[in-house]
């Protein structure tokens, strides 16, 4: 399957948008990486511009990647104020920590930035009673090469030399690589300083990915959510990250869109091969997104991103951010909540509300199939 998008979408400003039958694209936002509990209030109200169907109450408990936090802020916040009795208890952690979770029946789901493995799928069965985990698409981001440079304020990196910034390859901002990339720019002659994520991220699984098919080479470690390059320091989930990169001089690292917007943290462009550098924009995440291609089968909806792209305006490290559950074996006592919780944030409106906190919300086609197969949930 090919996801169009609706080619008008990239004529609309971004934070102006209403995701209807296309793409919206995200604006400013804020993210934390605290643990989140939702608590409600009136039965059936309306919350983010649309009526929740909420169902019986009852609690849920998730856990997973710190790069959908600000989203599950919003959500948590608007299902809470809808429907009275029911809890959303989001944990970060990252992706990894929340798929262990998941699969020792610990928790409702799970959300990670990268698609189940099949021996993770596997280990699922123990706690999806006659069924399996499978993965549903709820956000999509993009992720920032964030950087801390005196006078630099439009760097330009591409595959092999970021891949090779970040295996320590290249440990001079004043490399001929970097300058070759960035003409007429102040780089100093200073020491590189890279941050990577000390848990396990998606994050992490998507730009190693992205160094894997982009890199020239340079890149001789596996894709994974572990860091595994050498040198550079580390520190926990997306905010740590980011934290280090806004105190320290000459550093780089890489977050969500929404932690270099809430950071105020200047954002590499991408050199993708096409005719001018890719700046990390929701709208150019969202040219890459549409054209995401199905990877799962049947009620899994993973997805295959092209983190090679070389299209005009189409900005290759992106991710997307799934919530793991069970397609059947579901607690009886919280399965109404989760349906009626996960249909919320695959909504329009739920959609759109994520979009005005610096994430890329999914074209239609995806969203649709999403509501297809939570419907199905047993």
């Amino acid at each position: 399957m090919k996801l169009q998008r609706n080619g008008r979408s990239k004529a609309l400003a971004i934070g102006a948008m209403a995701l209807v039958s296309s793409l919206s694209l995200a604006a400013c936002g804020s993210d934390n990486n605290n643990n989140t509990t939702a608590t409600g209030g009136t039965n059936g109200s309306t919350a983010a511009g649309a009526a929740i169907n909420c169902g019986k109450a009852g609690s849920l408990i998730a856990a997973g990647s710190t790069a959908q936090g600000a989203a599950m802020d919003v959500w948590k916040t608007s299902f809470a104020a809808a429907c009275s009795g029911s809890t959303i208890n989001y944990q970060g952690g990252g992706s990894g920590a929340g798929i262990q979770q998941f699969n020792q029946g610990k928790i409702q789901f799970a959300g990670s930035d990268s698609a189940l493995k099949p021996a993770e799928i596997e280990a699922s069965k123990a706690v999806c009673t006659g069924g399996q985990g499978i993965d549903l698409p709820m956000v999509g981001g993009l992720i920032s090469l964030v950087y801390n440079i005196d006078g630099v304020d439009n760097l330009v990196l591409d595959g092999p030399t970021s891949a090779k910034i970040f295996d320590s390859q290249i440990t001079k901002w004043n490399d001929p690589a970097i300058a070759a990339l960035n003409p007429g720019a102040k780089l100093p002659d200073a020491d590189i300083q890279t941050f990577h994520r000390s848990d396990d991220a998606g994050t992490t699984e998507n730009l190693t990915k992205y160094f894997a098919v982009a890199g020239g080479g340079a890149w001789t470690y596996p894709a994974g959510k572990a860091w595994a390059a050498k040198g550079g320091q580390s520190a926990n989930g997306s905010a740590g990250v980011s934290a280090q990169v806004k105190q320290v001089k000459n550093s780089i690292s890489y977050v969500e869109l929404a932690y270099a917007q809430t950071n105020s943290l200047k954002s590499a462009a991408i050199n993708t091969g096409a005719s001018k550098p890719v700046a990390a924009t929701a709208e150019n995440a969202a040219t890459t997104i549409a054209k995401a291609q199905a990877a799962g089968t049947g009620s899994d909806l993973a997805l295959k991103l092209d983190y090679a792209t070389k299209e005009e305006g189409s900005y290759p490290l992106v991710l997307i951010t799934y919530e793991i559950v069970c397609d059947k074996g579901n607690k009886a006592e919280t399965l109404e909540t989760l349906k009626s919780f996960l249909t919320y944030t695959a909504s329009d409106a739920g959609q759109k509300a994520v979009g005005e906190k610096g994430y890329v919300p999914l074209p239609k086609a995806v969203t649709d199939k999403v509501n297809g197969v939570i419907a199905t949930l047993a």
